[in-house]
């Protein structure tokens, strides 16, 4: 099933694809339904039986053409999104050094919008490009959960475009001493010379997290771990890469994760940018938006393509200090 959410005659819903082109509106087709797609999933296997029951007999009435929704992110305020950094192969040559584990960080969900809804480049972000990514949704709450056993957690599987803002990651860099106690004398600090940038800004401004349009459930997607996935902007491309190449299996990141963050339904992770480069060696590097207009098409095989307009606004930054 693929489940979309939206707003269609003035009312925010969701629904459950019936062709390529038509939807059903769950929440016009049961009056026993949840209000968002999240608690659907929160529901569990009655959740699904849900579903698959108006999709078994859609009412006419509830039936509706994707051409007249507005598209939101299928999973509209999850508890957390976390994006895999660092996770494709192509990367590795670049690594100075690396962790032998997923690395992750968190993405607002105020940074979310849907297909077709545009991303904003404000003058002052500096550079910004899009990271075309696989993301999971998980459907039941997880921890601890061994490798082997990850994929029955997950619900299904949409597009996410990680967008990223080099211009503010340069910003926010901090090259400084670290302090920690001592192995040989825990009474004692060193200090240890590091480097690092927080994402809070260069990942998390609004509308640099991308999603949809479709939540496709697990059971079409038999192997997340090989699938295609292309980019291009303003119509050229800038990335033919597959799944393939990440460094860490679907199932491998969301067993990591879970030994340290609980997951819960509706949370996203993002596995990690596709980003090797089109034929003609372009790549989302060359994409910086501040340059490049839109739109943005990110295309996964079996998910669909996500498609956004990209508006650029040229202003400065207000007057954020108090002197």
């Amino acid at each position: 099933m693929r489940f979309a959410s939206f707003r269609f005659n003035g009312q925010n819903s969701y629904g459950v694809a019936l062709a390529d082109n038509e939807i059903v509106d769950i929440r016009a087709a049961a009056e026993d339904c949840p209000d968002e797609l999240i608690d659907l999933l929160r529901m569990g296997d009655a959740g699904r039986a849900l579903a698959v029951r108006i999709l078994d007999n859609p009412p006419a009435e509830a039936t509706i053409s994707i051409d007249d929704i507005t598209w939101y992110p299928p999973i509209r305020r999850p508890g957390k999104i976390c994006g895999i950094a660092m996770n494709n192969s192509a990367s590795n040559e670049r690594k100075i050094s690396a962790p032998e584990h997923p690395a992750f960080f968190l993405k607002p969900a105020s940074c979310l919008i849907g297909h077709r809804q545009a991303v904003e480049i404000r003058s002052y972000y500096g550079s910004v490009h899009p990271e075309p990514e696989l993301a999971v949704v998980i459907g039941s709450n997880t921890r601890d959960v061994n490798a082997s056993e990850a994929t029955q957690h997950i619900f299904g599987y949409t597009i996410f475009d990680d967008m990223t803002g080099n211009g503010m990651r340069s910003e926010d860099l901090f090259q400084y001493y670290a302090l920690y106690a001592s192995d040989s004398d825990p009474n004692k600090l060193e200090r240890r010379e590091q480097h690092l940038s927080y994402a809070g800004r260069y990942k998390g401004t609004d509308s640099f997290g991308v999603m949809g349009p479709w939540l496709v459930t697990r059971d079409e997607i038999p192997d997340p771990d090989n699938l295609a996935v292309t980019c291009s902007v303003g119509g050229e491309v800038v990335a033919q890469d597959n799944t393939r190449f990440y460094n860490y299996k679907v199932a491998e990141i969301v067993s990591f994760i879970s030994q340290f963050q609980t997951l819960q339904p509706g949370d996203v992770i993002s596995c990690g940018t596709a980003f090797k480069p089109s034929a003609d060696r372009r790549s989302i590097h060359h994409a910086n938006l501040q340059r490049v207009g839109g739109p943005i098409e990110i295309s996964i095989e079996g998910l669909g393509t996500q498609e956004n307009p990209v508006i650029r606004k040229q202003m400065d930054i207000g007057n954020w200090r108090l002197n």
